[in-house]
């Protein structure tokens, strides 16, 4: 469900009181553990953390008029997600972007916490269903730098697999 709140206290406001306050509970989180490099804001209808354009010029390689997404926190019909996109990759390769990927999700699991995760969409129904800890190292181990580094290099890594299938 995307949200048509202006503002990260409009968005929070509009939301019961329980969803509220586990929304705010990962929000200090992240904002602990957030670069200083990122800013938050809305994005897509939910609370985005995101590398603006003054770091990062050329924005979302799907709408350059956004700044490139990192992180979202939502609250959706039957249940609450955290967005983590540094955590997407899903690699199974040694690149830095797939080394990250599979350390969160062993460092989950070592938590003793069930992981209900898409492709980086963490879905709860309460704060407790969450391995803060390591949300809060996955959100600081990625500053906009090294994030950017790997969005860049897996836009590099996809053009490279789209030539190959061309000339297959």
């Amino acid at each position: 469900m995307q949200s048509k709140a202006q503002s990260v206290e409009a968005y929070l406001q509009s939301l019961p009181e329980d969803r509220r306050q586990a929304l705010n509970a990962v929000r200090s989180v992240i904002l602990k553990n957030l670069d200083s490099d990122y800013e938050e804001g809305m994005q897509y209808g939910m609370i985005g953390y995101y590398v603006p354009h003054r770091v990062y010029p050329k924005g979302y390689h799907c709408d350059a008029k956004q700044p490139l997404p990192f992180a979202a926190l939502a609250s959706q019909k039957n249940h609450m997600a955290i967005y983590l996109m540094s955590v997407y990759c899903g690699c199974t390769d040694q690149s830095a972007a797939g080394a990250h990927a599979q350390w969160f999700r062993e460092a989950w699991l070592n938590t003793g916490k069930k992981l209900n995760m898409g492709k980086a969409c963490i879905r709860f129904k309460k704060v407790d269903d969450l391995a803060l800890e390591v949300i809060g190292e996955a959100i600081r181990r990625v500053p906009a730098a090294t994030y950017i580094e790997f969005c860049e290099a897996g836009l590099a890594e996809a053009a490279k697999q789209r030539t190959a299938r061309k000339r297959a």
